[in-house]
């Protein structure tokens, strides 16, 4: 049993038809057509929505966004079309609402790795491989990989898991044409933000983008290369061999599973309310990483 720990009501705004309420984000539509996506301060951890909000979260997450968008336009339009607030929705919407295209969305989580760690390690530590690519022996935690890979996985509804696929996977469901098309633009859009990220003294470990089709166009679309979709790590204490300290949602992760939480994650028991104290440090991480990122103050 996982999901959300409070499912949060929709608001019901003049204009505008509720879609979905989402780990993270509610999506909405315009009288226009257009999808109004508006990210809340949520934070999901080990497919549960926790009771407990990250305050300005969902604003850092889509700053951040626009700016990745600006910094990888050459290489993929991006569905957004406008910032401004829809008429009568609430105040408290400003700053993190976006008016995107309706695109037709491709049902496969494209994830880019570069570095070795997470659900990666696990199957490597298994067969040496990660969704089926071989990898070379002597890999650890955090080990940078010879070079980018394509590692899809299928996008899971609220309170499941999203599951590694092979290459071949996704070929069978979306055509070969399509699959071709995704890892090249995943592994285009990586490394474009793996450098950028590095030359900002951040490791961009691995992140996961989600890609939909406006007519034969290929377009990026919901967030991209934010703390939660994206292991962020301070590049002067990276340390292949441990757990690399993070600018993402691992510390939350790290909470929940200490003994100080008294949860067990393998129980069917909804994780406590987050404490205070990893309240205000897991929102120090999200500034933290805006700031560095995109070398302006968040304030």
């Amino acid at each position: 049993m996982s999901g959300f720990v409070e499912k949060p009501e929709p608001l019901q705004v003049p204009g505008l038809t509720h879609l979905h309420t989402g780990k993270v984000r509610d999506l909405y539509r315009n009288e226009a057509g257009d999808l109004v996506m508006v990210a809340s301060d949520r934070l999901s951890a080990y497919d549960w929505v926790l009771p407990t909000e990250i305050p300005d979260k969902g604003r850092v997450l889509t700053r951040l966004s626009l700016w990745w968008f600006e910094q990888l336009a050459d290489l993929a339009p991006n569905h957004v079309l406008s910032t401004e607030l829809p008429p009568g929705a609430p105040a408290d919407w400003a700053g993190r609402t976006l008016i995107c295209k309706s695109l037709r969305m491709v049902p496969v989580e494209c994830v880019a790795r570069g570095y070795l760690t997470g659900s990666g390690l696990a199957e490597y530590q298994e067969s040496r491989t990660v969704c089926g690519l071989a990898l070379p022996e002597g890999l650890v935690d955090g080990s940078e990989l010879p070079a980018p890979i394509f590692t899809p996985a299928t996008k899971a509804a609220v309170g499941e898991h999203d599951e590694n696929v092979s290459y071949e996977e996704v070929a069978r469901q979306v055509g070969e044409a399509v699959a071709a098309e995704l890892r090249q633009a995943t592994l285009d859009v990586y490394s474009r933000a793996r450098d950028i990220a590095r030359e900002r003294g951040i490791v961009l470990a691995d992140t996961k983008f989600e890609f939909g089709f406006d007519g034969d166009t290929l377009v990026l679309a919901d967030e991209v290369l934010t703390p939660d979709s994206s292991r962020f790590w301070p590049a002067d204490q990276w340390q292949p061999g441990r757990a690399q300290p993070s600018y993402d949602k691992q510390y939350v992760r790290d909470w929940l599973t200490s003994p100080e939480s008294g949860w067990d994650r393998r129980s069917e028991q909804p994780p406590p309310a987050l404490p205070q104290q990893v309240v205000d440090a897991t929102r120090a991480k999200y500034v933290d990483a805006y700031e560095l990122l995109t070398g302006t103050s968040w304030s």
